[in-house]
């Protein structure tokens, strides 16, 4: 049987990256790759009702070996796809064994680095063997890892049939990079637990019950070409409204805020005279908050409407997803065991509002609780990423104590 670092580079070895803007699911259907392959192993492990979505969801149950133990049934999750922001093929995965705490030349040739002074985290891994790639791919450890810890915990339950436990279910979503749409249309009659646990968290020891609510905003502004030389008081060029319409919102980006801090991130402009498109992400942790948020951009519209005329601006406001802690909080002993596991295993455990989205979010209003936890991964949706094989193999034995602590 595979090991958990063997295991994790035959999931990277497959491109299971998504496509922005999805009109169809999986957003790409290379993902159902990694899909199948899941399958197989979940069978192999003794799973049952294995079975693949329409969406390249996929859906299994390990039965209870006890009777009797009143043990809750308990889902893991985690997500099959790569984030579309680097390339996810050809990804050149290798070992850093033993590391020394230096940077990490990624790739001569291209004079990429994974320097410390960058990314100063890497000086809790002195010693640690990690995963990294040749700097021109994603490393997919978000959230493969995550998928990897979970089939090496499966592992340990079929290897040791002797160790009591409930009910577990699994469910590895397609989409989720791309606003968790295998979340949003997973079957409710396969994966039903009491509560889960999302494996798509980063350093060891982080347990997370906070996340964003989300909006995402479509801003569409209207202008008139017309020769230059015959343009004045005729013209009206929407690539400069769109500049105003930046210019009106306040310095809460991404790189300006942190914490609870929510944000406007515009993501993508893409403009001409007569046309330009804007796609912003707004992110609050507090939801009056994101309400205002969404308003801001509301008054910017009517105000350049006003200026230039009417429906020079339109916009389109859709909820993506809420913050999951409004369900986690009620039943917050299933993060207390998490927390408890930790403690056993020699970890002070730590948690920080995610900063994100997580399929967590969408199972957790669809009414299963479902906090996330580490996996040991850091720098995710760059080239810089890496994991410790140490953390995930932590992390795996975590879930062997949380699954055991549930049984009476």
């Amino acid at each position: 049987m595979k090991n958990i670092k063997d295991r994790f580079l035959t999931y990277v070895a497959i491109d299971t990256q998504s496509g922005n803007e999805p009109k169809q699911f999986p957003s790409t259907e290379k993902q159902r790759d990694l899909s199948k392959v899941l399958a197989e192993e979940l069978r192999e492990f003794g799973a049952t009702d294995v079975s693949i979505g329409e969406n390249a969801n996929v859906y299994a149950k390990l039965a209870a070996n006890c009777e009797n133990c009143n043990a809750p049934k308990i889902g893991f999750c985690a997500h099959i796809d790569t984030s579309p922001d680097l390339p996810g093929e050809n990804v050149r995965a290798r070992v850093v064994e033993n590391y020394d705490g230096r940077d990490i030349v990624l790739n001569e040739e291209e004079s990429i680095i994974t320097k410390v002074s960058e990314f100063p985290h890497l000086k809790n891994y002195i010693g640690h063997d990690l995963i990294v790639t040749d700097g021109t791919t994603l490393l997919g450890a978000d959230c493969k890892a995550g998928i990897a810890i979970i089939m090496d915990m499966l592992q340990y339950f079929y290897s040791n049939p002797d160790v009591k436990h409930g009910e577990l279910q699994f469910l590895f979503t397609s989409d989720e990079e791309v606003g968790c749409y295998g979340a949003k249309g997973f079957d409710n009659t396969k994966f039903n637990p009491d509560f889960a646990y999302t494996l798509d968290g980063g350093p060891w020891g982080e347990v997370t019950y906070e996340c964003f609510n989300a909006a995402d905003v479509y801003v569409t502004i209207k202008g008139t070409n017309i020769h230059p030389g015959l343009a004045k008081g005729k013209m009206k060029n929407s690539i400069l409204i769109a500049k105003e319409f930046l210019d009106m919102l306040p310095c809460e980006t991404p790189g300006n805020t942190q914490d609870y801090e929510g944000y406007y991130h515009a993501i993508e402009f893409h403009g001409l005279v007569e046309l330009t498109k804007l796609k912003f992400l707004v992110r609050d942790h507090n939801r009056e908050l994101l309400e205002v948020r969404k308003n801001r951009l509301r008054e910017i519209a009517a105000f350049l409407n006003n200026v230039y005329g009417e429906g020079t601006v339109q916009y389109e406001i859709n909820d993506v997803y809420n913050n999951m802690s409004e369900i986690i909080l009620p039943k917050f002993e299933i993060v207390e065991a998490v927390q408890k596991a930790m403690r056993d295993l020699g970890t002070e455990p730590f948690s920080i509002p995610m900063r994100g989205g997580t399929d967590g979010a969408e199972l957790s209003y669809r009414g299963i609780p479902c906090p996330n936890i580490c996996t040991g991964g850091h720098n995710f949706h760059s080239r810089y990423e890496y994991v410790s094989i140490q953390s995930m193999e932590k992390t795996s034995k975590l879930l062997v104590e949380v699954v055991k602590s549930f049984v009476k």
